[in-house]
């Protein structure tokens, strides 16, 4: 009998029987809490998982499967031209409409092709910090400055938190350019154009389906226009990826058209039949996504279609188990807020505005680890620090949560501790969360 192990089941069956013990299913605060966290749960499924998630786990596995590891190597790679590496990291963000748990399965594959640990992070943090849209939003309703502060902050810190990074773990990556130097990239199986033409195609068809509703009262605009228009344009793309799937992929056309005609289908009947415009988009979403799957896997002329979605799966189920269960943590805790809705966790907001206030040391800190454990959509940080604004929030802590806020959260830092390890990750959030800090601190000084 293993002492040690019986022990250990009994101290679980106690902390589990306590818990159910002193439950305070009585308490408001918790019943709130506990109400935050499903209205998380339920928009992160309906707003987030199937039009952003998905596209990005079969971006992800474009990146995995045909991008070669030799183009990899060749531009973030451990001996890439420095210079060439941070500078195509730090502006990534800017063609990328993601969040900070959208960009895992791109980060996580790139980092799996021998990406260099210094861009490989540049790349993790621009993604979601420097979004175009969020960059105009920023601008144009929290102020001219507060946009090129958070232009200027989100590029630098990319690009010095990858640096120092990669300076304290120099040994490692002194390692890996040895192993790099030695590598025989094989040759390309098609011209790089046209793998780059279906992995752009699928970006953008990403970026148009989460395109944001510009703020209330706006009716024009370049903005209002393309949103008004954005599935008409999406639809666009998605021809293009039938061009692609059909001329660069080899997959047959009737095929193509079987699940073109389908998702078209499906997107008719998803208007006329579903009442609510939020959710009726999510049916053709699924019904594209499930047809490419179905092609790809049953298409044995090239095999890696078939690789293509296999490693989309894998992405999937490492990543998205961690996501839910950061989200179910940060709903609880820090409570739900999104749209119009705006439901306290255990930590009240009223503390947070309270502690948000002037530009001191500890305003701006404590900005920026909320900020870090929050989960913040794409462009919702926005309207959420414009509402702290408006109850007293100091401009320097307002750009250390902006600057902290999108490229981390508390999903994210879960699934990257999966790729990096513990150590990694803690360095990566406490250099994010220390920058970020000192960046409001001084802004908030100017």
């Amino acid at each position: 009998m293993d002492t040690k192990k019986e022990i250990k089941i009994l101290l679980w069956i106690i902390v589990v029987f306590a818990f159910a013990f002193f439950l305070p299913v009585e308490s408001p605060v918790f019943k709130t809490a506990l109400a935050a966290t499903f209205d998380l749960v339920k928009w992160y499924a309906r707003e987030h998982v199937v039009l952003c998630l998905l596209p990005a786990f079969f971006i992800a596995g474009v990146i995995s499967v045909f991008i070669s590891k030799g183009a990899v190597l060749k531009y973030f790679g451990a001996n890439a031209k420095k210079w060439l590496a941070y500078t195509v990291a730090s502006v990534s963000g800017t063609i990328l409409a993601v969040c900070s748990c959208t960009i895992l399965p791109l980060f996580s594959s790139i980092h799996k092709r021998g990406a260099g640990l210094g861009p490989a992070i540049a790349f993790l943090y621009s993604g979601p910090a420097i979004n175009i849209l969020a960059i105009i939003l920023t601008a144009r309703i929290l102020g001219f400055e507060m946009g090129v502060a958070r232009v200027i902050g989100a590029v630098s810190f990319s690009v010095i938190i990858g640096a120092i990074m990669s300076l304290i773990y120099h040994k490692e990556e002194k390692v890996k350019c040895e192993e790099q130097m030695n590598i025989e990239p094989p040759p390309e199986k098609r011209p790089m154009w046209q793998t780059s033409f279906h992995f752009f195609v699928l970006v953008l068809i990403l970026v148009f389906a989460n395109w944001g509703k510009p703020g209330e009262g706006v009716t024009s605009g370049t903005w209002f226009t393309i949103w008004s228009y954005k599935w008409y344009i999406t639809g666009l793309f998605s021809v293009l990826l039938g061009y692609s799937l059909i001329k660069i992929l080899k997959i047959k056309w009737q095929w193509v058209l079987l699940g073109a005609t389908a998702t078209i289908a499906s997107a008719i009947l998803a208007s006329v039949f579903i009442e609510n415009a939020k959710l009726a988009p999510l049916v053709p979403m699924l019904v594209g996504i499930t047809s490419l799957s179905i092609m790809t896997l049953k298409d044995k002329n090239e095999p890696e279609n078939k690789e293509w979605t296999l490693a989309a799966w894998d992405f999937a189920k490492q990543i998205m188990p961690l996501l839910a269960i950061g989200v179910i943590i940060a709903g609880f805790l820090l409570g739900s807020t999104h749209d119009n809705t705006a439901i306290a966790g255990v930590i009240p907001n009223e503390w947070i505005s309270m502690m948000v206030g002037g530009n001191s040391l500890f305003s701006n800190f404590f900005a920026s680890v909320v900020g870090a454990f929050m989960y913040f959509a794409t462009l919702t940080e926005v309207p959420i620090v414009q509402g702290l604004i408006a109850s007293g929030m100091g401009k320097g802590p307002a750009l250390a949560l902006l600057l902290a806020g999108p490229a981390l959260s508390l999903p994210n830092m879960l699934v990257i501790r999966l790729v990096l390890g513990t150590q990694k990750t803690i360095l990566y959030v406490s250099l994010v969360v220390v920058m970020a800090t000192l960046s409001g601190l001084l802004f908030g000084i100017i």
